[in-house]
């Protein structure tokens, strides 16, 4: 999904990035919004002119995904002719022609071509990856555009750069030097409730390419054939299903971890377990996949599942259950893995401790006795945590032996004190720096797959620059992708956003607030009623109250990812009637200025019968773990509406 807006548009709230250091930052209306967030970029030159006729130079490292996403984008910025050739014996470029040359940091020939248009080459220039891109204009028309990557993924990544610099007829003049800080970036597919459909899967791959992220952790907890039905083989239907998947994540660079989770039931002594264990991963590794995981979360060490077991490993304790998996754990990295001749990356695992930093039996057998290869996982310091620190990584890093690889559970919305919600907060409270500790990052998403969308585009511009991360500038960018750069529409989901702000523990306290841009305004609204001003205070809420109003229209009709208005569906229902409900409030207030009682007890009443309404709207049957009424703005909204009646 490509925006649209201008580069010259894109610009106008932008923050240039310099090439002093990563993160170091100062203000130019040149250069435009790149998610992520590029570790340099500064301006090289005016924006230079998309003619109807391009050529497109293909050097090595130059695959099929990327050559497609580059003629799409030259044909989206209005070329109409798209010549694609070899970079070798290519001619000069003729005056006024835009040229694109495309591919590796190592030919000579796509180094120079990068030099000749401003470009820099990286300081590391083999880091796994990374990329440069220059875009100048020529004197006489045209220009030149270089995109080199360090690999193909850096090409790759180098051309989802260059969809984010075009606009209508035009290309923001830039150079581009870039990498990410964490090996591993995207998102695992762990949640409890309904998994996502074939159709959102294949969705979310497209995104996760178009947000650099590069890994997709398949491991639902409702899929039956993933946990409780684990030892079954996959229907065949269900078996080409995965095929897609596969085949869509090499399309958009994205690396397809399957995962296995048979702690519910598996007896680790039992060869029949183990057989079967490794024939389901050999049926997907048939497919292409060459990445595996192994969750052992949300099982008992209290108790065996078979006799065997007692008899192996003793009496069961967090030592004996310890020693189990490490068992499985090592025979599947060495006897099946290493066994591929180096084709399968090192195994992936969730310990049954998983959310903390404590020191325990359990974790001192896996530190101990785990292969060394095996990347393990780590939520935090809770199931749900407030925030994650470079300290808490550093600590997690020495309780396990090694750095480890976060299971974040944000945006996931299926856990109790998330009844109701849609978690559309941006992605937060997690510290500069995490990169040095840890091997990767991975979201666990909501069920609703769109909406995940918000969370999952900070997530991904944190773990590719954790150290220039700027929240607000992600979550701002978030809605202008998902509107396809309409602003009228980026703006209604900036005020939808803030109306499901709030990000829940598992405890009391919520580690993000609820709807904070409304709830400043009802405070500026407060000040001013107090401070006698109350016709200014109606006055200055009214606007807000109508964007709130038109959100629900707007989105539904301006949003190019029609998935997003689905899965909001019944929260934008519930809006439209609490928005309404607060218009009637602001009515019945201004009514009670110009001392109409008779007439602001009838439109209080109305919107007392709005807000009853409003309560009365369930998410989708089915869809949402734990089902229940949505919530918009409570504690907030509800609140100010509630005891508006009482203000004189």
């Amino acid at each position: 999904m490509a925006a649209t807006t201008s580069p010259v548009a894109l610009a106008q709230n932008s923050t240039a990035h310099t090439g002093t250091a990563p993160g170091s930052a100062t203000a130019s209306p040149a250069l435009p919004i790149v998610t992520p967030r590029p570790q340099e970029m500064t301006a090289n030159g005016g924006p230079l002119r998309v003619p109807s006729r391009v050529r497109v130079l293909l050097g090595e490292g130059a695959d099929k995904p990327t050559r497609k996403l580059v003629v799409s984008v030259l044909r989206g910025a209005g070329a109409r002719q798209v010549d694609v050739k070899p970079l070798a014996g290519a001619p000069e470029r003729k005056v006024g022609e835009l040229t694109v040359v495309v591919g590796r940091l190592g030919d000579a020939t796509v180094t120079e071509a990068l030099k000749q248009a401003g470009g820099s080459l990286p300081a590391d220039a083999g880091a796994a990856e990374g990329y440069a891109l220059a875009a100048k204009s020529g004197l006489l028309g045209g220009g030149s555009v270089v995109l080199a990557g360090a690999d193909s993924d850096g090409t790759y990544y180098a051309a989802q750069t260059l969809r984010q610099l075009a606009g209508h007829r035009a290309l923001a003049g830039v150079s581009v030097v870039d990498r990410p800080l964490m090996p591993l970036r995207g998102v695992i597919e762990g949640f409890y409730g309904s998994p996502w459909t074939h159709a959102e899967r294949m969705d979310q791959l497209a995104f996760y390419g178009d947000v650099k992220m590069n890994t997709y952790i398949y491991a639902p907890k409702d899929d039956p054939y993933h946990r409780e039905k684990w030892r079954e083989p996959y229907p065949a239907d269900k078996l080409a299903e995965l095929g897609e998947l596969v085949e869509q994540a090499q399309a958009h660079h994205v690396r397809f971890t399957f995962a296995l989770s048979p702690g519910v039931s598996m007896c680790y002594s039992d060869a029949a377990d183990l057989k079967a264990l490794e024939a389901k991963l050999q049926a997907v590794y048939d497919l292409g996949v060459r990445s595996f995981s192994i969750p052992l979360d949300d099982i008992s060490y209290t108790k065996w599942n078979c006799e065997g077991d007692q008899a192996k490993y003793g009496a069961p304790s967090q030592q004996a259950a310890a020693q189990a998996q490490v068992d499985l754990l090592n025979r599947v990295q060495k006897e099946f893995l290493e066994a591929k001749g180096g084709e399968a990356k090192p195994l992936q695992m969730v310990p049954t401790e998983y959310g903390d930093v404590k020191e325990s039996p359990y974790k001192k057998k896996l530190r101990d006795e785990l292969d060394p290869d095996v990347e393990v996982m780590w939520t935090g310091t809770d199931v749900v945590p407030p925030k994650i620190t470079v300290e808490d990584a550093a600590k997690a890093a020495g309780v396990w032996g090694r750095k480890v690889f976060v299971w974040d559970n944000y945006p996931v919305n299926d856990y109790g004190q998330s009844e109701g919600r849609l978690l559309l907060a941006p992605y937060a409270e997690r510290e500069p720096g995490l990169h040095e500790q840890l091997s990767g990052l991975v979201l666990n998403p909501m069920n609703q797959a769109s909406a995940s969308k918000v969370a999952l585009f900070g997530g991904a511009d944190f773990a590719w620059h954790d150290t220039g991360y700027d929240a607000d500038r992600t979550w701002k960018a978030a809605a202008d992708y998902l509107a396809g750069g309409d602003a009228r529409t980026a703006r209604a989901l900036l005020a939808f956003f803030d109306t499901q702000h709030l990000a829940p523990t598992f405890g009391e306290h919520p580690w993000q607030p609820q709807a904070p841009e409304l709830a400043r305004r009802l405070t500026d609204f407060e000040a001013a009623w107090e401070a006698e001003d109350k016709a200014r205070a109606v006055r200055e809420l009214r606007p807000y109250a109508k964007l709130l109003a038109a959100a629900p229209e707007q989105i539904r009709d301006g949003v190019e990812d029609k998935g997003f208005a689905a899965d909001s569906e019944p929260w934008l229902k519930a809006l439209d009637l609490w928005a309404k409900a607060l218009l009637l409030t602001l009515d019945g207030l201004d009514a009670r200025l110009e001392h109409n009682e008779e007439r602001s007890s009838q439109l209080f009443a109305k919107a007392d019968e709005l807000t009853k309404e409003a309560e009365k709207i369930q998410t989708i049957p089915g869809e949402t773990r734990p089902e229940g009424p949505v919530r918009i703005a409570d504690g907030i909204l509800d609140k100010f509406i509630k005891n508006a009646n009482a203000l004189h």
